[in-house]
C-alpha cells in the first residue's frame, strides 16, 4: 500500500477511536429500579438504587408526596437529606466539574434544582420546623430561601418570594423581636395581595398550595435551551371554614412566575458556550473535509496531496469533536411542586376544631373534588398548631 494509503488509514483509525471514547461517555445508562407509580415507594428506592446524581430530585420529589398524605416525619427525613447535599455546595462535586466541560451533559451533574426548586425545599422545611414548635429554625429556612432567591454574588436580583419574607417576620415577631422590615419586603412584592399585620396571638398557621406546577423542557438548534411550561390549573384560590367564619385564600407566591424570572425579570436558559462550540467545530469540519480530500483528489503534488488529507482528518476529527459535544440543557425537573402558595394565620382557643378547606376555580366556584376536612386540637401550652393543606392532601386529617 502506498505510503498516502497507509497515512490515511492511520489518520482514520485514530479519528475512529476518539469518537468510540467520546461517545462511550454520552452512553445513558438504564434505571436500577423499576418504577411503581407511587412516590412514597419510588423515591426511596431510587435513592437506593438510582444514579447519585439524582438522589436530590427524588428527595424533593418524595417530600412533596409525603407531605400530601400527611406522612411529615418521612418528608422531614427526605428535606434533610436533599438540603445537606445543596447547602455544603459541591464546588468539588465531580460530576458538576464534567457538565462544566464540553464533553459531558447537564443532566450527568447532581441534581440540586434550578434556584424555585432550593427554594422550595427551604420554605417546606421551614414549614416543618414550625410545625415542631422551632420558629427560630424555621425562620433560618425562610431567610436561605429569600437569598437563594436573590442574587448575592452580583446583586443583580432582589428575592421577591412573599411568604419567606412574611414568614421571616412573622417568625421574628413571635419570637419577640421587630418583624417589621421583613413585613415591608413582603408587601412589597405582593402582586394584589394585602398581607395581614403581625400578631404575637395568631397560634394557628395555615400553609396552602395548590395547582400543578412547572415542568421543564429543551428547546433549540441542538436542546441548549431551558424553558418551563405549566399546565392550566383547576383551581386558582381557596376559602378556610372555621368556627362560622369564612377567610379567602387568595395565592401570594406563583411557583411558575418565580421558575420563569430573577427578581422580576424574566430569564433566558441558553447554555450558550456549548451550542456555540458545537456549531463551530461542526462547520470547521466540514470545511476541513471538503476542502482537504478536494486538494489531495485535484493535486498531483504528493506533499500537496498530504497536506490536504491531513486537513481531511482535522477536519473528520473536529465533526467528531462537535458530535460529542453534548449542549443539551438540563430538564430533570421537581415535577410534583405546585403553582400557587398561601397561608392564613389566626387566634384560636385550646381545644377541637373543625375546618374546612374549599378550592375555587377561575370562575370563583367550589370545585367540590378538592375540599378537604380537617380536626385541630389546640394545644393549651401556647405552642402554635401548623396545618399543611393541598389540594392533592390526604382528607380527613386530625391533627
Amino acid at each position: 500500500m502506498p505510503p498516502i494509503g497507509r497515512r490515511l488509514l492511520l489518520g482514520l483509525g485514530y479519528v475512529w477511536l476518539a469518537w468510540a471514547i467520546l461517545g462511550c461517555a454520552s452512553t445513558p445508562s438504564k434505571p436500577a429500579f423499576t418504577p411503581t407509580g407511587d412516590l412514597l415507594v419510588d423515591g426511596p428506592n431510587a435513592i437506593a438504587n438510582g444514579p447519585p446524581r439524582d438522589r436530590v430530585l427524588w428527595a424533593y420529589r418524595t417530600a412533596a408526596a409525603a407531605l400530601r398524605k400527611g406522612d411529615f416525619a418521612l418528608a422531614r427525613q427526605m428535606l434533610d437529606e436533599a438540603l445537606l447535599t445543596i447547602g455544603g455546595l459541591r464546588v468539588n462535586d465531580k460530576e458538576a466539574r464534567k457538565a462544566r466541560g464540553y464533553f459531558t451533559g447537564e443532566a450527568k451533574k447532581t441534581f440540586i434544582g434550578e434556584p424555585y426548586e432550593r427554594c422550595m425545599a427551604y420554605l417546606y422545611r421551614g414549614i416543618l420546623y414550625w410545625m415542631e414548635g422551632e420558629p427560630d429554625n424555621a425562620r433560618a429556612c425562610f431567610r436561605s430561601a429569600a437569598v437563594i432567591d436573590g442574587d448575592t454574588e452580583k446583586q443583580e436580583y432582589a428575592g421577591d418570594w412573599v411568604l419567606a419574607e412574611y414568614l421571616d417576620g412573622l417568625a421574628t415577631t413571635k419570637l419577640a423581636g421587630d418583624g417589621s422590615d421583613a413585613f415591608k419586603r413582603a408587601q412589597a412584592v405582593a402582586r394584589g395581595v394585602t398581607l395581614p399585620p403581625y400578631r404575637r396571638d395568631f397560634n394557628v398557621l395555615f400553609f396552602f398550595e395548590f395547582g400543578p406546577g412547572p415542568t421543564k423542557y429543551a428547546t433549540g438548534e441542538f436542546g441548549e435551551q431551558l424553558r418551563f411550561r405549566v399546565a392550566d390549573s383547576p383551581v386558582a384560590s381557596a376559602q378556610l371554614k372555621i368556627n362560622g367564619a369564612t377567610y379567602p385564600i387568595a395565592p401570594t407566591d406563583d411557583v411558575f412566575f418565580q421558575a420563569t424570572t430573577r427578581g422580576g425579570r424574566v430569564m433566558d436558559h441558553i447554555l450558550g458556550n456549548k451550542a456555540v462550540f458545537k456549531g463551530t467545530t461542526d462547520a470547521v469540519g466540514d470545511a476541513a473535509l471538503i476542502g482537504g480530500l478536494g486538494a489531495a483528489a485535484i493535486s498531483r503534488d504528493r506533499t500537496t496531496q498530504q497536506v490536504g488529507l491531513g486537513i481531511a482528518m482535522a477536519g473528520l476529527l473536529s465533526k467528531a469533536l462537535s458530535a460529542a459535544t453534548v449542549p443539551a440543557a438540563d430538564t430533570r425537573a421537581w415535577d410534583n411542586l405546585p403553582r400557587y402558595l398561601s397561608f392564613a394565620a389566626l387566634p384560636l382557643p385550646p381545644g377541637r376544631h373543625e375546618a374546612i378547606i374549599e378550592f375555587k376555580d377561575a370562575s370563583g366556584q367550589v370545585v367540590s373534588t378538592f375540599t378537604k376536612v380537617f380536626t385541630l386540637n389546640i394545644p393549651a401550652d401556647g405552642r402554635d398548631k401548623v396545618v399543611f393543606v393541598s389540594d392533592r392532601s390526604a382528607t380527613p386529617q386530625t391533627l
